[in-house]
């Protein structure tokens, strides 16, 4: 059994991490200043500490094994029209959570990083070895913590991994059926959108550009179901109890994968989740249409300033190095659990 941090873990994804590792035997502590994030959405037998992390240092300690990082503001449109929000929440938080591990003497970070890093990608799917050029202050700023990890790992023996991914979806019922879906106010997401117009409670969903480079004019993006990438922060996390194998003598203790390689203190890792294959906002809606069966009206509406055409993620290096693999692909099947949470949950 280990004990972890999850900040942001009151939010969707971060959430739906904490109950995985509560699932696993873990002990684990939520930080979120509920924001953006909701007290329901904290599982049933994590410790909750209301706060910024801007002062986890008041929290951490040395009884922590590691930190998984999920507090963040995330909305793109927002970062474009407020930028200045996203660089003192998104960078100068992290900075202040850093500097509290580091004196904690915490060594393992898992970051919730973005595959918007990559701006208007070259090829697709995208590798990591990718140019980085986000066209959004959003994907700028989970850039920069990314190197502020790398600089943190090589300078003070940080064993980190981030994840960076596109669209979460779906929903994750646990074994006592308590079930961890989309909730968030105001909603921005697609998949929830759609449903909310399935239920009534929207009228129509708007299409946000119908003329890029795509096949049917709308933007193509890359969907995880939130429980694949859910396994994928734990497996993340065993490569660094397995990269320490023999200083801490605690290997494999967030999970189990067939990865050959752990990640060793003063390594930072780098990894893409996706499917490998996109799906264009029509096709989403249109999923949607035939999962339900409720009509879902559709209206054109202008493009979102930094939205890329197509963003779809390559995971060949997190299969080789964590062991991951996805198990729920399929559009359908995301869209199928995310509409029984949206009719459980009344949102």
């Amino acid at each position: 059994m280990s004990k972890y941090l999850v900040t942001g873990g009151a939010g969707y994804v971060g959430g739906v991490v904490a109950a995985h590792l509560l699932e696993a035997g873990h002990t684990v502590t939520v930080l979120d200043d509920l924001s953006t994030g909701f007290r329901a959405g904290v599982p049933e037998g994590a410790e909750f500490v209301e706060g910024r992390i801007q002062d986890a240092a008041r929290w951490l300690d040395a009884s922590y094994d590691g930190v998984l990082h999920f507090a963040a503001h995330s909305q793109v449109g927002e970062s474009v029209v407020d930028p200045d929000k996203y660089w003192r929440n998104n960078v100068g938080g992290t900075i202040e959570l850093l500097a509290a591990m580091r004196e904690a003497g915490v060594r393992k970070l898992v970051f919730s990083s973005t595959a918007a890093t990559y701006g208007e990608p070259e090829d697709s799917p995208i590798r990591e070895d990718a140019p980085t050029a986000p066209t959004n202050p959003y994907g700028a700023s989970k850039l920069a913590v990314d190197h502020m990890i790398t600089g943190e790992a090589h300078a003070h023996g940080l064993a980190a991994a981030s994840l960076r991914y596109f669209n979460v979806a779906g929903a994750y019922a646990t074994g006592d059926g308590v079930a961890y879906g989309e909730r968030h106010d105001p909603e921005s997401h697609l998949i929830p959108l759609v449903l909310q117009v399935a239920q009534g409670r929207r009228e129509a969903i708007s299409v946000f550009g119908d003329d890029y480079p795509t096949p049917d004019g709308t933007c193509v993006r890359d969907y995880i179901h939130v429980a694949d990438l859910a396994e994928a922060h734990l497996l993340a996390m065993a490569a660094m109890h397995k990269g320490s194998e023999g200083s801490e003598g605690s290997a494999g203790s967030a999970g189990s994968g067939d990865g050959k390689d752990g990640i060793a203190p003063g390594e930072h890792l780098i990894c893409n989740l996706g499917n490998g294959n996109g799906f264009s906002v029509r096709e989403v809606i249109e999923t949607v249409r035939e999962v339900t069966g409720h009509p879902v009206p559709e209206v054109a509406a202008p493009r979102r300033g930094g939205d890329p055409a197509v963003l779809v993620a390559s995971a060949e290096r997190a299969r080789e190095r964590l062991g991951w693999r996805p198990s729920r692909a399929g559009l359908a099947g995301i869209v199928e659990d995310a509409w029984q949470f949206a009719q459980r949950a009344g949102s």
